[in-house]
């Protein structure tokens, strides 16, 4: 094999693909080389899509997007491509598992060795995760012949180290807290009424944990609404495993009631990966480019500080976010709880990924307080369970739709980049979600609350408007919607201030959710009655040590 810093004769690095060992994860031995390993290769899409940002700046009706099998003739792989793949496998005694042209992707499998030489993988080795247990991992940049040289964009599944994890908050149930139901939240949020969601299929990427379908039964028979239609997909080897990780079932859970309380006539589709980069990948790229379910939204609870990413992942990602935008698929993704640090040690600040990727609508985090079915104030939510994340990206330029928001330059380097979150809800536990997970009512909240949320109001806008709103952005910062908005300018989420406008923690507000249909084209509605089962016709439903429970 060739060094870490170059590569042999005749061969090129893969751009973006260096990575480092994380020093908080020490080396305890050597994978065994002999074990048998299936990587995702990415290929260059056939032409770009630099079209999708100025049709997303017209109404929803009169945009032109794409089906999915037009999307995969025009964009996907070539049969060249693949060829070519398909020749440096055999040389170096690799598989082919499966090509799709639509995602771009072939799968490959070999032993440690065979792979680990095909792409020149140096410095394998087992890592310790402080909670994931132990992982296989590499160092420097992996590298192909020169003839495939801009073919393949990206080799993940070599590295399998954690990349992401849930952006959710239990609340303490010793302490006091106020509670609100999906659909309390949803009234107070002015989500429009006459449409449930029918016809639409909302994608949730799901990377452990798993849902009980009893408990979603109990959960909205609760509510007095009818339980989803549900599935799962199963992703490079994920499954629905509830009872495995309670936290990630909190997320599961926190993710479906969510959205089936808010949207109850839409029908949900997990997609259950796993927390490596190619399982988030695939998992996102397997649920856009589902020609069998057809999502129209997909939501995203998951994520890591940007520059925990290699550069191929999030150029990666990015690109499967375009190609959702192509075909009018919306992605909501929550921005991270742990405010303008991301949670990162360094003394600097940081934005989540994939939330602050160009094509994903980022979502952000407030404290909620609801009167009489109305809110009575929300502010930024910070406090010692949580912070909404946002900031400035040090990875992606201002996108055109944020040119006239004000987005301040990134606090250490001085630069611009593009502004997170996009938007923002209810994500305090503090005033937090009832859900019941595992059996057990919890108060939840988190920024992982948020993306569901939305992802719930975009199924009901595209019934309402007959058309997907699918890239949402260029949209909701056009001086025509901006009154629906519920401008929250109170607060901090560290760092960063909010004010008047938008602002990197709460972004551009909450939804004031009929005034954003009137906003998109459709008919100004309001929310109907909260059911009596939800808490009060409106009124908060208490919780902790003083109260009853959730």
């Amino acid at each position: 094999m060739a060094s870490a810093d170059q590569s042999s004769a005749g061969r090129v690095a893969i751009a973006g693909s260096d990575r480092e060992p994380d020093p908080q994860h020490p080396r305890v031995g050597d994978p065994d080389p002999k074990s048998e390993l299936e990587v995702t290769v990415y290929l260059r899409p056939r032409s770009p899509l630099d079209w999708v940002d100025q049709e997303a700046a017209k109404l929803p009706a009169q945009r032109r997007t794409l089906s999915r099998q037009e999307l995969a003739d025009a964009h996907g792989a070539s049969q060249d491509d693949v060829q070519a793949v398909r020749a440096f496998a055999s040389e170096y005694g690799l598989d082919v598992t499966d090509v799709d042209l639509a995602r771009r992707s072939v799968s490959l499998r070999g032993t440690l060795a065979a792979v680990g030489h095909a792409f020149e993988a140096q410095g394998l080795g087992s890592f310790a995760h402080p909670t994931a247990g132990v992982y296989r991992g590499r160092r420097g940049p992996l590298t192909v012949p020169a003839s495939l040289a801009g073919v393949i964009t990206g080799v993940f599944g070599i590295d399998q180290r954690p990349q992401a994890h849930p952006h959710v908050r239990f609340h303490d149930q010793a302490a006091q807290s106020i509670a609100y139901t999906p659909v309390q939240v949803a009234q107070a949020y002015g989500f429009p009424s006459g449409v449930t969601g029918a016809g639409q299929t909302v994608a949730v990427i799901e990377l452990a944990g798993g849902y009980s379908e009893a408990d979603l039964s109990t959960y909205f028979t609760g509510l007095g609404l009818s339980a989803p239609t549900i599935s799962a997909v199963g992703v490079d080897g994920g499954s629905n495993s509830p009872g495995t990780n309670s936290d990630a079932d909190g997320e599961v859970m926190l993710d479906i009631e969510v959205i089936a309380a808010v949207a109850n006539g839409a029908s949900i589709v997990v997609y259950f990966a796993n927390t490596s980069d190619q399982g988030f990948l695939d998992g996102v790229s397997t649920a856009v480019h589902d020609t069998t379910n057809k999502p129209s939204v997909v939501s995203i609870s998951w994520g890591g500080s940007e520059d925990s990413w290699t550069a191929q992942a999030r150029t990666q990602m990015e690109q499967i976010l375009t190609e959702a935008a192509a075909i009018g698929v919306t992605v909501t993704v929550a921005s991270g709880d742990n405010g303008s640090t991301d949670g990162v040690t360094d003394g600097k600040q940081h934005v989540d990924f994939p939330a602050s990727a160009p094509h994903a609508l980022a979502c952000g985090g407030t404290s909620l307080q609801i009167e009489g079915g109305a809110i009575s104030s929300e502010t930024v939510w910070n406090d010692s369970a949580g912070a909404g994340g946002g900031g400035v990206s040090i990875e992606f330029a201002v996108p055109s739709y944020q040119t006239a928001a004000n987005v301040p330059t990134n606090i250490d380097t001085g630069q611009a980049g593009r502004g997170v979150p996009d938007v923002c809800g209810d994500a305090d536990p503090a005033t937090g979600y009832t859900i019941l997970v595992d059996g057990a009512d919890q108060t939840i909240g988190g920024t992982s609350a948020v993306a569901p949320l939305w992802a719930g109001l975009s199924a009901l806008l595209n019934q309402a408007l007959g058309t997907p709103v699918g890239f949402l952005q260029p949209q909701l910062y056009a001086a025509a919607t901006q009154s629906a908005f519920n401008d929250i300018t109170k607060g901090n989420n560290g760092a960063y201030q909010a004010g008047p406008g938008w602002d990197a923690c709460t972004g551009l507000g909450s939804p004031k959710g009929a005034a954003l249909l009137q906003a998109l084209g459709g008919t100004a509605q309001t929310t109907g009655t909260v059911p009596s089962a939800a808490g009060g016709g409106g009124d908060p439903v208490p919780s902790g040590s003083a109260a009853a429970g959730s």
